[in-house]
């Protein structure tokens, strides 16, 4: 059976709402069809997004360069794309940690 390349996949688009300034960073869980996440950076200069990008780096196991903020720079509602992950992957995992948090 063939081995499918995993830079083959098409990046997975996941819709998330971001709560800057908290206490600490995580993953809340579902919000409506976003994922809502916290993160301690503030919105100023890119902080918060470059945050972002970090936590769901280390939450989706896929390096940081393998995450990108696509829409909604400077907004809480974003679309970020996800390479080497499908979109249930990501959400599996997205779950998974929303749990922990709980």
């Amino acid at each position: 059976m063939p081995v499918r390349d995993s830079s083959a996949v098409t990046p997975a688009r996941l819709r998330v709402r971001v709560v800057p300034g908290a206490r600490t960073s995580e993953v809340v869980g579902r919000h409506g069809d976003a994922w809502k996440l916290r993160v301690k950076a503030p919105p100023e200069r890119g902080r918060a997004n470059g945050e972002l990008v970090a936590l769901l780096a280390e939450t989706l196991g896929v390096p940081r360069d393998a995450v990108r903020v696509a829409r909604g720079h400077t907004t809480g509602e974003k679309l970020v794309e996800v390479e080497r992950l499908t979109r249930e992957d990501a959400d599996r995992r997205l779950a998974l940690a929303g749990r922990k948090n709980a």
